[in-house]
């Protein structure tokens, strides 16, 4: 299966700083702002602009992960059995300005999921998405706010975001499936 290398570690760290300056220009001292990254690889790009925003704000944003495996709907049968992981928000949801952050936008359910699961915690004033990469074939009227790179792909490629803290090493690939 060939590969090719959308991103390397520079690319990435690039997008990730004009990513967090977006959100800061677009909410100025982020008061309301909560970032919640998707588990897994979501939630650590949400830790890394967060970073990123502490440095600029000189003060931390409320960040919070989400496990959205319960609300997933690809679980079509009573075999299978999904790994259930835990979700953490530890700030109050309601009237929040949630930036809610995942590295690959596709077909759009897993962001669905993600919303539904965010509910359950409260009613955020406005929920806007952050996306590493997004690779289009949506089968859901969802968009990212924010978006890092825009790859076109066939529905039979795969866009694996591979970063330093689960895989040792920062880079996006772009791998054709047979």
């Amino acid at each position: 299966m060939p590969t090719t290398l959308l991103l390397d570690k520079e690319e990435m760290t690039r997008i990730l700083e004009r990513l967090a300056c977006e959100v800061l220009e677009r909410h100025g001292q982020c008061e309301r702002v909560m970032l919640v990254g998707i588990e897994r690889r979501g939630a650590d790009l949400a830790r890394r602009l967060g970073a990123l925003m502490q440095q600029k704000l000189q003060r931390p944003l409320p960040l919070g992960t989400l496990d959205i495996n319960l609300y997933r709907d690809d679980w079509t049968s009573l075999e299978g059995k999904p790994h259930i992981g835990q979700s953490r928000i530890t700030s109050p949801v309601d009237n929040a300005e949630i930036v809610l952050i995942d590295d690959v936008l596709f077909s759009g359910r897993t962001i669905r999921a993600a919303l539904e699961a965010l509910l359950d915690y409260g009613r955020p004033r406005k929920v806007e998405l952050l996306v590493l990469v997004d690779r289009g074939h949506r089968e859901l009227p969802i968009q990212a706010d924010y978006i890092g790179r825009s790859v076109d792909t066939r529905p039979q490629e795969q866009v694996d975001v591979l970063l330093e803290e689960r895989d040792g090493r920062d880079e996006v690939l772009l791998t054709a499936k047979n």
